[in-house]
């Protein structure tokens, strides 16, 4: 009896978790070399370095910005695969997806830093965050229909990962609105949304979120 090759393809979870942090380190370097230190001709004295390098913060919360959406989606993927007993080839794709994604983070950053102001810039960033929350989510809806997760995986898990990703999404989607009238609120917005998750504060309602 003959046995397809994709019966055994992409079985190994500890090579997603090794690409997965190799592409998330990456992605987090290139962050920083966003930033560039003021031409050396251009500079005579403390005031004019001062000055250039504050015209060049509004970099900073672009790259705040994009150094949380890294570590939150990196945990949020972190969990799922240590609660997968195995994985296989469609899973292993769909978090190539995913990851794939997380690669584009660094342009939509750039091109946000570059354009403040601009709203197409801000909503092409927002996307960029949107599809990795649906990337995150349909790998795990994959994991648990094709019952891949572990048998000793909490019940509680299976659901609150889904909703966690439903209402994160629906808030940076308030803070999308919110762009549309001021970028600058909207970032600020978003980034407010991303500390909370970071952070974990322990208040009633925000722990809920």
């Amino acid at each position: 009896m003959k046995t397809h090759y994709n019966a055994f393809a992409g079985g190994d979870v500890g090579r997603i978790e090794a690409l997965s942090d190799g592409i998330f380190a990456f992605a987090a370097t290139v962050l920083v070399l966003d930033f560039r230190t003021p031409d050396a001709a251009d500079i005579h004295s403390e005031a004019e370095l001062l000055s250039a390098l504050l015209a060049s913060s509004h970099r900073l919360m672009p790259w705040l910005l994009s150094l949380l959406t890294l570590g939150i989606f990196w945990v949020a993927q972190q969990t799922q695969l240590s609660q997968l007993a195995r994985s296989n080839r469609d899973l292993t794709w769909l978090h190539l997806v995913f990851l794939a994604i997380i690669t584009v983070l660094p342009f939509t950053t750039r091109l946000l830093a570059d354009f403040f102001t601009y709203r197409t810039a801000f909503l092409i960033y927002w996307a960029n965050i949107f599809l990795l929350g649906v990337a995150v989510y349909v790998t795990w809806a994959y994991s648990e229909r094709a019952k891949l997760l572990r048998e000793d995986a909490p019940p509680a898990l299976l659901g609150a990962f889904r909703r966690r990703v439903i209402i994160a999404q629906s808030l940076y989607a308030l803070g999308a609105l919110v762009g549309l009238a001021s970028v600058p609120l909207g970032l600020a917005l978003i980034i407010l949304i991303q500390l909370n998750y970071a952070i974990a504060p322990r208040l009633p309602i925000l722990s809920r979120l």
